[in-house]
């Protein structure tokens, strides 16, 4: 402790910059795009590598915003380029399966048809296959916690807000 420059109580020692960053939490971090039919089905891929279903999107790298993460995995993932809509969920997670606690990001990739899916090309592999779904189907294909990011989701668009949700349920 050292004493104030007023001659006043002590005051607590400030760290350096790099010891005071080096102690900030860590979280991971991941971003996903909804994509919808007319008839509010939303879009699910199919990974070659686990058994559930997801969203199009995947894990922030170093250095890289939500919105280059999602735009980047469209790339990666169906060979898409193309422009992200509004944010529509932010998601704390807590931490799960030997995972770290984090911040999930959804944006709003718009309405799509089905000739959007036709001749559907998987560039690198890690996907084998997309669909609509209604919530339901979704619900018996994804991870309970996307199933409900996801209604969390579909309600964001029809209210035309951003929820914030903890676990995939709306807080806000």
């Amino acid at each position: 402790m050292t004493a104030s420059k007023s001659g006043g109580p002590a005051a607590t020692a400030v760290l350096p910059v790099e010891q005071y960053v080096a102690g900030l939490a860590r979280k991971r971090m991941a971003a996903g795009v909804l994509f919808r039919d007319r008839t509010g089905r939303v879009l699910l891929v199919e990974p070659s590598y686990k058994p559930n279903f997801e969203v199009p999107g995947g894990a922030v790298e170093a250095d890289e915003s939500p919105w280059a993460t999602a735009t980047r995995e469209l790339a990666e993932e169906l060979g898409w380029d193309r422009p992200l809509g509004r944010l529509l969920v932010v998601d704390y997670v807590r931490p799960q399966d030997s995972r770290p606690e984090g911040v999930v990001f959804v944006f709003d990739g718009g309405v799509l048809d089905e000739t959007d899916l036709v001749g559907m090309v998987f560039p690198d592999g890690e996907i084998v296959s997309a669909g609509f779904h209604t919530l339901t189907e979704a619900r018996d294909r994804v991870k309970p916690l996307l199933a409900d990011r996801l209604a969390a989701a579909l309600q964001a668009v029809e209210q035309g807000v951003t929820v914030l949700c903890e676990q995939g349920r709306r807080i806000a």
